[in-house]
């Protein structure tokens, strides 16, 4: 991807494009994959790095906006609020086999294994980079890394000293953010808040939807070393509130959010490269939907991991508890039953990194992750990687991965009241169980001649026991929906001359599933997500001058099948211009030459995204 301009009145917080060349693109340091760092060049998976350069270029002020930027996620925007992501399908605004992490804490809601995106947000500045991974990482982190793991690292409190000072204001959204850094006796720490405004979206009748958001958060991180312990503590507590809902004429109030983390990470580093962590959050959780349901989560989570090298042997080993406490008040429509539940997960995984030759790795692993509903679920995985040269990497891999039950497919209720004389029209299975997914990956990633990085997989899953429905009325969630699903991702960096940058990526998807024989299931297979068989992106990044920079981005993501929705191409635009040392002003537009779309839905009454149009400053101090 390409990196950014300096907005700072030190030393290069940012690297110009001209000095992060291709091959220090490909030398950058990843840690999802396997747990430990090691090259991108040299990660045996499906894996897309956003640099904190690239976000700094795209000019995204929200987290989903930011994850546009990789070509092996599906992003759509379902309102003004809330996003459908994932990674090879299955993409709805309640997906739920992809996993998120914020500088290692979860952030997905147990009680129905997805995110919630209006409450996941941070200072994009302070992020160091987002590492992507498409395709299971069930292995090393569990039920739910299904389809793919998003991996938000932010950087050290030292990287984040000073003041730094945000604003952006258009016609659909307004931010205002600030962060402070400092030292305190051998450490740094870092405060920042912020503070954003979204705007309504409409129908397609021009009917405003209230759908509109006001957020605030404030958070905290210290990080400090004694020779070789490091140590990380941090924090931050938000929320937020939507216009107010109605059904029909019934006014039911607005969508109300909060939330607080607390996180604490102890590392110890070895000479030998080998390293010991131990890592403890505290996660609150409170979502007020009157349509819905009102659910209140406490989460407690704590794990150890353990690295060394050992001969030819790479181990990574570790285990963890997760416990959450949740409430699941009833909405208009929704409610769980019992309303209360205590729920606990905890696992054990060994990971080996065997070199065969100085050329030829093999990787083998697995995790056995324990849950309330199913019991232990075993999770292996088989990697094998061939180094053919210092720029070529062809690699292999079969994993098991499982998307564990969650309370919405046992404990779910519709409606909130049972019907006299019929009882609930739909109603979670007591006897739902883990779904799973069979995954077979090849892959390859090099170098093409000097200037051109690229990277391609191809991907076959075999799918049993999905989530399916029965006909109302009395209609249980079943495990009766299986099949395939197949296709190819790949993306391409050309650094076409010192100062101009391309960049592009393509998805192929195609979906063979089908309910088993004996089920009631009125839907079927388009309940659990709508994809488009094919989305392609491309991006040029140019310096005009030393202090002038030019971003342009085009998307196209073809038709969405079952609710249809038409395929739509977005042109993205970012002209910024460091007005002094410390000092930057960016002009952005996002979908430029179309009105508005609709990127998820197909029902009556869905949100059509606009065209948006912003100028956003930041000074550093």
């Amino acid at each position: 991807m390409a990196a950014a301009w300096p907005c700072t009145g030190q030393a290069a917080e940012l690297a110009s494009l001209a000095d992060l060349s291709i091959e220090e693109l490909a030398d950058v340091q990843i840690t999802s994959v396997s747990r430990r760092g090691e090259r991108l060049a040299d990660a045996a998976a499906s894996v897309y790095v956003i640099t904190a350069e690239a976000l700094q270029r795209a000019g995204a002020t929200s987290l989903p906006q930011a994850l546009r930027l990789a070509p092996n996620l599906q992003v759509a925007q379902v309102d003004a609020g809330q996003y459908a992501i994932s990674a090879r399908g299955f993409n709805n605004a309640i997906g739920n086999k992809l996993l998120v992490l914020i500088d290692g804490r979860t952030v997905y809601t147990p009680f129905f294994s997805g995110v919630f995106w209006d409450q996941q947000d941070l200072l994009l500045e302070d992020v160091e980079r987002i590492e992507v991974i498409s395709g299971p990482g069930a292995t090393l982190w569990g039920a739910n890394a299904v389809n793919g793991v998003i991996n938000v690292i932010t950087k050290a409190a030292g990287q984040t000293q000073g003041t730094l000072l945000l604003a952006a204001g258009g016609n659909r959204e307004q931010v205002l953010g600030a962060r402070y850094g400092g030292t305190v006796g051998p450490g740094h720490f870092r405060l920042y808040a912020k503070r954003s405004v979204v705007q309504n979206t409409r129908d397609a009748a021009g009917t405003p939807r209230p759908d509109g958001r006001e957020r605030t958060q404030v958070g905290w991180r210290s990080d400090w070393r004694v020779d070789r312990d490091a140590f990380v503590l941090e924090g931050a507590a938000y929320r937020g509130e939507s216009d107010v809902t109605s059904a029909g004429a019934l006014p039911l109030g607005p969508i109300e959010t909060e939330g607080a983390h607390l996180l604490a990470r102890w590392t110890r580093d070895w000479a030998d490269g080998a390293n010991l962590r131990v890592q403890a959050y505290y996660d609150h959780t409170r979502r007020d939907e009157p349509l819905l349901y009102r659910p209140e989560e406490d989460i407690a989570d704590v794990e150890l991991q353990h690295a060394l090298p050992w001969g030819v042997h790479r181990l990574v080993w570790g285990g963890g508890y997760r416990q959450a406490q949740d409430r699941l008040r009833p909405g208009l429509f929704f409610a769980f039953v019992p309303e209360r539940r205590t729920s606990d997960w905890y696992n054990v995984f060994l990971q080996d990194q065997l070199a065969l030759t100085p050329s030829l790795d093999l990787t083998l692993g697995a995790k056995l992750e324990h849950n309330d509903f199913t019991g232990t679920e075993p999770l292996p995985t088989a990697r094998l990687a061939w180094k053919a040269g210092d720029d070529q990497l062809l690699w292999a891999a079969w994993s098991r991965a499982v998307r564990s039950p969650a309370r919405l497919d046992r404990d779910i209720r519709f409606p909130a009241q049972p019907l006299p004389g019929y009882g609930y029209y739909i109603a979670g299975g007591p006897g739902f169980v883990a779904e799973v997914a069979n995954v077979t990956e090849l892959g390859w990633r090099g170098r093409l001649g000097r200037d051109v990085t690229a990277s391609l997989t191809l991907f076959h899953h075999r799918w049993d026991r999905l989530r399916s429905g029965q006909t109302p009325p009395n209609a249980q969630v079943q495990n009766m929906i299986e099949g395939r699903t197949f296709g190819a991702e790949g993306w391409v960096g050309w650094q076409v001359a010192r100062h101009w940058r391309l960049s592009g990526g393509f998805t192929a998807l195609r979906e063979l599933l089908h309910v088993k024989p004996g089920s009631s299931d009125p839907t079927g297979p388009s309940a659990l997500g709508n994809d488009p068989d094919l989305q392609a992106s491309l991006r040029s990044t140019h310096e005009l001058a030393p202090d002038h920079e030019l971003e342009l981005g085009v998307r196209r993501v073809g038709a969405l099948p079952d609710p249809k929705v038409p395929g739509y191409t977005a042109v993205d635009l970012r002209y910024g211009w460091q007005v002094r040392p410390g000092c930057t002003l960016s002009l952005v537009g996002l979908n430029l030459f179309d009105p508005r779309h609709v990127e998820y839905g197909g029902t009556l009454g869905v949100s059509e995204i606009p065209r948006s149009v912003q100028l956003q400053a930041r000074w550093s101090l």
